[in-house]
């Protein structure tokens, strides 16, 4: 993981997460880690239907399969 003085980071922040790498940003005080900079993970969509054709549904899905009388006294 790269560091970076927060002097430098203040300076060139936007180029800095514009090229940003998976491994993220360590910004350093006088030589000590205070911030830690990684990009954000915003993926979700490609899970949207990613599963299609790769699953079997056997039965009806949105039951518990049991029968029950709600008018029923215990």
């Amino acid at each position: 993981m790269r560091e970076i003085g927060a002097a430098k980071f203040k300076e060139q922040c936007l180029a800095l997460l514009d090229n940003l790498d998976a491994d993220g940003l360590i910004v350093t005080k006088r030589g000590k880690p205070v911030a830690r900079v990684i990009p954000y993970a915003a993926n979700d969509g490609d899970l949207i239907g990613s599963l299609r054709g790769k699953i079997k549904i056997k039965g009806d899905i949105s039951t518990t399969g049991l029968r029950w009388n709600a008018d029923a006294q215990s």
